[in-house]
């Protein structure tokens, strides 16, 4: 290994993947430097919506206070017609993860939080803006970047930096993509959207409505710090240097606000929805991430957060690596998790932009399709609690099959020949899928988010039981190696017998309280008593007590582990 290298992971862009991976990245003591090639952030509102997922990864960064006085929570969306008319409610009340399902927030400031959180981190550079990347030359353990710095005036200077992986995370036209030569397959609508963003809201409304009104299809968004953006679709013959007319803008207004006259506009600004994906998320040393990888439509607001999603699929697995832990085929494991989940994104939020711009005809018909569907509750809340969203579950990666214990793939169920287990009230696996975060009781406190009490790595959790009984030895000293935590979940009644209990285990044992029965919910209906999950909280694995340790050699094979040498 090169020990001449600047960096153990080179970050191209600052925009909120870049800055997610480069927080998380820190936060597990990796040295990390972040180029951009702007002069500074980007200023403009951009992204309106950050869901349960991407905050419990701001949460596993350390930022919920920061980040969380720039969002709004339970930020309700309401599809209507061209009359006005609520066709669909969405309004998910679950916080299976921890949080909100959605939330309102402003992305400059969000933004700004995630670079502010880089200077809490001596392993992590401060971002070196008007660095533009030009070159990358991968080398057996390392990768050169050549990057131009801009100084003042038009002096401008090459700079080479080394670092053992480089990840491009400077959106759709992506410098590291094109060196990577692959393609970036889909669509791009030619459709054109205005943009407008206000201060001081004059509506004052807190939520969200999809206008999917034939005449001119629309979006009003109530947003923190009392911002309010309006969208509407362009028709071909309308010139993009329209938004520059006042009587245009006033036209487009007039049925939104009492005075359109009066808005404190804060910017206009013309896009064209794209979705794409990247023929590959990695070659060799080099990888990306967010747009880069992936462009989606705006509508169910997942560009974000699926880009947030990469990064915290990325960051334990770069770490993994870094740390000696695990072969660099890991992060193979990368692009065959993020990927299908990116792709079903792309296609749902091009569904929903063909909903809203339905011709007449069309929009007639929908419009009575979903009177009859409200009509039907189970229907009805198909859409209200977001059913329609794919959830990422990974049936290949890192994982392992629930009845064969085969590394690397997950099958959707799980068969058992155990009596009574045959017929289990649930018999879909949980593997591949985001574990709940209920509030739990430990000695250290009360209604403590789970997250929190088990750390940012791997933890191995039994129900009613201290995994350290159900390992050998020899198990105990690979959970030492990976740095796992060993957890007790129990009934809060049982947590002081528990605690005592365990006390002189070989390996700590964290015994959480099950404080609102939300933990014995979740295995209640399994046949199942024993998780493994991953640092981004996935289920790697699940099991039965007796199998805790065929199925531990299973996961460290899944995931390339590598023993130290003795």
């Amino acid at each position: 290994m090169n020990n001449t290298v600047d960096t153990d992971v080179l970050v191209i862009g600052a925009g909120p993947v870049g800055l997610t991976l480069a927080n998380l990245l820190g936060g597990y003591g990796q040295r990390v430097t972040v180029v951009e090639a702007r002069a500074e952030l980007i200023d403009y509102p951009r992204g309106v919506g950050l869901d349960d997922e991407s905050f419990r990864t701001i949460q596993t960064m350390g930022l919920v206070d920061e980040v969380g006085r720039h969002t709004v929570p339970h930020h309700i969306m309401r599809l209507v017609n061209g009359k006005g008319q609520v066709l669909v409610t969405n309004d998910p009340p679950t916080e299976e993860f921890g949080w909100p399902r959605k939330n309102g927030f402003v992305q400059p400031l969000v933004d700004r939080e995630l670079l502010a959180g880089l200077g809490r981190f001596d392993s992590v550079d401060d971002v070196q803006f008007r660095h533009r990347l030009e070159e990358l030359t991968e080398a057996d353990d390392h990768v050169v970047a050549t990057v131009r710095v801009d100084g003042p005036g038009e002096d401008s200077a090459l700079h080479r930096l080394k670092a053992r992986y480089v990840v491009g995370c400077e959106g759709g036209r992506s410098f590291t993509r094109n060196w990577m030569g692959v393609g970036f397959e889909g669509k791009s609508p030619s459709t054109r959207w205005l943009v407008i963003d206000v201060d001081n809201d004059p509506l004052g409304t807190p939520n969200v409505y999809l206008g999917a009104d034939p005449k001119r299809p629309y979006v009003s968004i109530g947003l923190p710090h009392a911002i309010r953006r309006w969208e509407f679709m362009l028709f071909d013959h309308e010139p993009a240097e329209l938004v520059d007319d006042p009587a245009f803008m006033g036209r487009l207004l007039a049925d939104h606000v009492p005075d359109p006259s009066r808005l404190d506009v804060i910017g206009r600004r013309v896009f064209t929805h794209h979705g794409r994906i990247a023929g590959s998320f990695r070659k060799g040393r080099v990888l990306i991430a967010g747009d880069a990888a992936h462009l989606m439509p705006v509508w169910l607001g997942q560009g974000w957060n699926s880009g947030i999603r990469d990064a915290t699929n990325l960051a334990w697995k770069l770490t993994s690596v870094l740390r000696g832990q695990a072969a660099p085929e890991l992060l193979d494991t990368y692009d065959v998790e993020r990927r299908n989940h990116a792709q079903a994104m792309i296609d749902l939020n091009l569904t929903a932009g063909s909903i809203m711009k339905s011709d007449c005809k069309v929009a007639a018909l929908r419009d009575a399709a979903a009177s009859v569907l409200n009509l039907v509750p189970s229907a009805k809340s198909y859409f209200t609690d977001m059913r329609f969203k794919p959830m990422p579950r990974y049936d290949r990666g890192v994982v392992v099959d629930a009845t064969s214990r085969t590394p690397g793939r997950a099958a959707e169920r799980i068969a058992r020949r155990l009596l009574p287990m045959v017929d289990a009230p649930d018999d879909r696996s949980p593997v591949g899928a985001q574990f709940i975060q209920p509030r739990v009781n430990t000695q250290d406190g009360n209604g403590l988010l789970l997250d929190d009490v088990l750390g940012p790595w791997w933890t191995i959790a039994a129900w009613g039981n201290s995994p350290a009984r159900l390992l050998s030895l020899d198990d105990l000293e690979r959970v030492r190696e990976l740095g796992a935590t060993l957890a007790c979940f129990v009934p809060e009644r049982q947590r002081a017998w528990a605690e005592k209990e365990y006390t002189d285990a070989p390996v700590p044992v964290a015994v959480v309280g099950d404080a609102d029965g939300s933990l014995k919910r979740w295995f209640d209906n399994r046949p199942l008593g024993v998780l493994f999950l991953r640092p981004d909280r996935f289920v790697a694995a699940a099991c039965l007590a007796q199998e805790a340790s065929a199925t531990l050699a299973s996961v460290l094979t899944a995931m390339s582990f590598t023993p130290r040498e003795v």
